[in-house]
């Protein structure tokens, strides 16, 4: 049986983590275990998660920029980089006000439901001229490489185009020229 975990860093919100979790049992939403914690979902979509830190235990909305938040309590907790995802922070189970976070969380529902989502930004493949000379020079492996799926292909030629000196992208190229020949992907000893 899969233990359950909740994604506390420093094991000192165990008492508050457990009153927002009665507090999201009240909703419709559907409790999991991803990345080591809790995520509530609807219809399979991740619509929160909770879990603590250091100085505050919080509740988190994937897309919580959608959210009206009337009472000014989400914070971006990586501005510039997290662009959906919002945090609720507490510090004491006192300030958990259960209608208001019923409220947050019941608009975070219907707007999953509407479809409100920011989608991931497609990101053009890394150039890289050595790799690209090499293709080039050895059509077979050029070849090769073109039957494996797009993103497969990029993973090759970031790994490529990440290579500052011409010594490491030397290197790289002896690394993969045989996964590519023999159909391995960069990564996937690390798929399932």
């Amino acid at each position: 049986m899969e233990e359950k975990k909740t994604w506390d860093k420093v094991n000192q919100w165990e008492n508050e983590l457990v009153l927002l979790r009665e507090i999201i049992q009240k909703t419709e939403l559907v409790e999991t275990h991803k990345w080591g914690g809790e995520v509530y979902t609807v219809n399979n979509k991740n619509v929160l998660g909770i879990g603590g830190f250091k100085n505050y235990f919080v509740i988190w909305f994937w897309n919580g920029v959608f959210l009206k938040d009337d009472a000014k309590v989400l914070v971006n907790a990586n501005e510039g980089v997290t662009k959906g995802l919002r945090q609720w922070r507490f510090t004491s189970a006192k300030e958990l006000n259960e209608k208001l976070i019923l409220h947050y969380i019941n608009e975070a529902i219907a707007n999953e439901k509407a479809g409100l989502s920011i989608k991931p930004e497609k990101k053009e493949a890394m150039k890289c001229d050595f790799f690209e000379d090499a293709l080039q020079k050895d059509k077979t492996l050029k070849a090769a490489l073109e039957k494996f799926t797009p993103g497969k292909q990029k993973e090759f030629w970031e790994f490529m185009a990440t290579a500052k000196q011409e010594k490491t992208k030397v290197t790289r190229l002896e690394k993969i020229r045989p996964m590519i020949m023999d159909h391995i992907g960069l990564n996937d000893k690390y798929r399932k």
